[in-house]
Formats: structure tokens, sequence, C-alpha cells
């Protein structure tokens, strides 16, 4: 079997449920991130983002994938308690944990409607968009709001 195959093995769990929700009339929301520390900014992405569907399904780095992407330090948060925190919100609908650097087979089991990230991308950087727009769905960057990040949040209190 090959890795991607495996992968998608892996997220049958994912690719079950976005297809309960899709049967029952919803439209798919998804978005992904490390969402290490949650504050204002991320609670305000996710509610704009579950704004445009039904349901919104969140793509959470797993520790080691945050560990290759932001480095030794981090997660300040386990991904067990950040994924506890996140299917707390109102907004979002289900939350699965990907181990890969980037969620593309999850993008791809789960095939949303409609992919979103923050406005510090653009539509084409975006992750799995090729997958997305093949089958028909948007792929939007919503609104970056400036100075609202876990990383300045660890550098103030690192001071």
């Amino acid at each position: 079997m090959s890795d991607s195959n495996k992968n998608l093995e892996k997220y049958r769990e994912a690719a079950s449920a976005a297809s309960n929700l899709r049967k029952a009339g919803n439209k798919i929301v998804f978005t992904n991130g490390c969402f290490d520390i949650i504050h204002a900014g991320h609670v305000q992405y996710l509610a704009e983002a579950a704004e445009l569907g039904d349901a919104l399904i969140m793509g959470l780095n797993s520790d080691a994938s945050v560990k290759r992407l932001k480095g030794e330090e981090r997660p300040v948060n386990c991904q067990q308690d950040r994924k506890i925190v996140l299917e707390a919100l109102a907004s979002i609908h289900l939350v699965f944990i990907f181990d890969e650097d980037t969620p593309y087979d999850l993008i791809r089991a789960i095939q949303p409607d409609v992919l979103v990230k923050g406005g510090d991308w653009t539509p084409d950087q975006i992750v799995g968009s090729d997958l997305v727009l093949a089958n028909g769905g948007e792929v939007k960057s919503l609104s970056f709001k400036p100075g609202n990040s876990t990383t300045s949040i660890v550098e103030k209190l690192k001071k």
C-alpha cells in the first residue's frame, strides 16, 4: 500500500464524518493549523470561517508536526489539550489531528466545499486548494488580524 493510501486509510473516520454531514445537506468548511495558544485572533478567524458553511472541520497539527514547523520549544500545549479547547468552541464541529507537515491527505479524505486559511495566505498558497477547486469548491483567504499570534504571545512571556 502506498504512503498516500495509508494516509487515506488513516483518515477513514474523517471521510465518513464528512460524508455524513454532506448527506445531511451541510456545506463543509475546512481549515487547519497549530492553534497552540488560543487567542482572540483565532476565535474571530474560526467564527468567520464557520459562517462560510454549515459545518467547520478543523485539521489540527500534531505535536510532532508543530515541533517540525515551529521549533523545539513548541508546542506549548499538547495536541490533546489543544483539541479539547478547539472542540469546545461553538464554531467548530469536528477536529482531526494530522501528523504530516501539511493536511493534504486529510483534505483529500474530507473533500470540503470551502477551504480557508488566514489572510497571511493567498488562495494559491493554501495547501489542498487544487483538490477543492477540482471538486468545484471554493478557496478563501480570510482577514488577518495583525498582532494576534501565538508567536507574539510566546515572545511576550519570555520578557
